[in-house]
This record gives structure tokens, sequence and C-alpha cells, in this order.
């Protein structure tokens, strides 16, 4: 139970580079920005994929499926800070639910 905070802020740094990252390209592609956006976008995305890799696992995949739980909670909380809209019932409720399954996935008992 001791990794859980760092796991949680391993993965929540790096939701948030992967975010940024993304919302940057998206700027650029959808909402007219200038290409230049493309740079801290790289700058970020390369800071998402170390930041990863700070998460205490044994196996890539097993790490990259808890984090999908913990990128979709911090969607949301983008949707709601940066983009101003608010999540519904059922952008929460699924939210939790990859939570619970992150949870599963990274502190589970293993066979030896």
């Amino acid at each position: 139970m001791t990794a859980v905070l760092p796991t949680f802020a391993a993965y929540a740094a790096a939701a948030l580079a992967e975010i940024a990252g993304c919302f940057a390209v998206w700027a650029w592609l959808r909402a007219g920005a200038s290409p230049l956006w493309l740079l801290p976008a790289a700058v970020s995305l390369a800071a998402f994929a170390w930041l990863l890799t700070l998460a205490p696992s044994d196996f890539a995949g097993r790490a990259y499926a808890a984090y999908g739980g913990v990128y979709i909670a911090a969607s949301l909380i983008w949707l709601r800070a940066v983009e101003g809209q608010r999540p519904d019932f059922w952008d929460l409720a699924g939210a939790a639910l990859c939570l619970i399954g992150t949870g599963i996935i990274l502190f589970g008992p293993r066979a030896a």
C-alpha cells in the first residue's frame, strides 16, 4: 500500500503531460493555432513517455493498462478546468469504474 501515492503521482503527472501535448496538437490542427504549438507538444509527449516509466510495474503492458483509468479521470478534470465543460453523471461513473480497474490491475495479488 506504500506504493499507492508514488504510483498515483507518476500517473497523474504522465496524464497531465499527455493531455497537454495532445491538446497542443489538437489546437494546431483543429483550432488554427500556430505550428509553434508543436514544440511544446513534442516536449510534453516525451515527458509523458518518461513519466510513465516511473510507475512501479514489472511489465510495461500492465503499467499502461493501469494508467488508462488515471488518464480517463484526468481527461475529465481537463474538460472542466481547461475547456469549461462540466462532466455529467455518466462521465463520472465511467471514470470511477476505470479507477477501480486501475486499482485492481496495480495492486491485485499476483502469483509468485
